[in-house]
């Protein structure tokens, strides 16, 4: 399921756990702080105050830099109300002043009486620019919700995915209890699309770091095998697709076809993995792992098994010759 992309404003102030420190005051419109932001871009509003209001677009933050506040200090007291007012006719989520500067009081008294809004921030403007889109590519990062388990293998971000009962949980468990891998999520993980080729997984808050195995129950991994073993997220490099073997079907052989899985609109190499009885499915989601890992690196052992033949085939034919 996907996440709505929208957060409040009330929210966007708050710090994220580890973020740097980002002063904000918010000087008028305190009561429209539960305003949704609906974009991870930012807006100045240079144009917009000279009367091209087609430039605003709906949801995002303005910012007013030093140009935009001298601007309108340089105006009439007529011209001043006029400016704000058509300016707060739009979906304005806050405006966010820099620098320390306060804005004019017909802004301030604007916002108040519409529920706007108006923060203001010591921090220089492309420094504030850039601490706050950091916020909103944090909230609005597009998220979905999927049932599987995702393992870090020797720094690969490993998503296995396959239906209930197949056997998701047991492989993560084997792998973990190898001393040299890591647990990030089971059963659910979520995902969310960081910039635009990349893609994080995580756990939930409250099921973190536990596990359901069949016959044993609910198991705290971090408790059982160490710190060592479990990681709060991971980058997904690789999903694993678990299936059940089906002797009709025609398997890879050779791996020459790259396979890709979709999510999110990302696209990660994607193995599809039978599962049959007398499989060592811990060991073959490994093998899979450093499979794709010498491949990043650029060695492909199919195609080098395959031009190795050429080579050999190429020597016969002129020998005979």
């Amino acid at each position: 399921m996907l996440t709505p992309q929208q957060v409040t404003v009330g929210r966007l102030l708050e710090a994220p756990a580890g973020a740097p420190e980002f002063v904000v005051d918010v000087i008028a419109g305190r009561q429209g702080l539960s305003r949704t932001v609906r974009s991870p871009h930012v807006q100045k509003t240079g144009l917009a105050l000279a009367g091209f209001h087609e430039y605003i677009r709906a949801g995002r933050v303005l910012v007013f830099g030093e140009s935009e506040v001298r601007f309108l200090e340089s105006r009439s007291h007529a011209d001043r109300l006029d400016i704000t007012r058509r300016l707060l006719e739009h979906d304005i989520p806050c405006i966010l002043s820099t620098a320390g500067l306060r804005p004019v009081d017909e802004l301030v008294d604007a916002c108040d009486v519409s529920g706007v809004p108006l923060l203001v921030t010591p921090t220089s403007t492309g420094t504030a620019i850039a601490a706050i889109t950091a916020r909103l590519e944090e909230h609005l990062a597009e998220r979905v919700s999927l049932h599987g388990t995702l393992v870090d293998l020797l720094g690969l971000g490993v998503l296995i995915l396959g239906e209930s009962g197949i056997g998701k949980s047991e492989c993560a468990l084997d792998l973990i209890a190898r001393g040299h891998h890591r647990l990030v999520a089971d059963d659910v993980v979520d995902v969310r699309r960081r910039a635009e080729s990349s893609l994080e997984g995580t756990a939930p808050e409250a099921a973190r770091f536990f596990m359901e195995v069949r016959g044993v129950g609910v198991i705290d991994v971090q408790a059982l095998f160490g710190v060592s073993a479990v990681i709060a997220s991971k980058a997904i490099g690789l999903v694993v697709q678990l299936d059940r073997w089906d002797p009709t079907l025609d398997y890879e052989r050779l791996g020459l076809d790259e396979r890709w899985h979709t999510l999110l609109g990302v696209r990660v190499p994607l193995v599809r993995m039978p599962v049959a009885p007398g499989r060592s499915v811990a060991t073959l989601v490994e093998v899979a792992a450093r499979h794709q890992l010498l491949k990043a690196r650029g060695y492909h052992p199919a195609r080098a098994l395959v031009d190795r033949i050429a080579d050999m085939q190429r020597a016969e034919t002129e020998r005979g010759e």
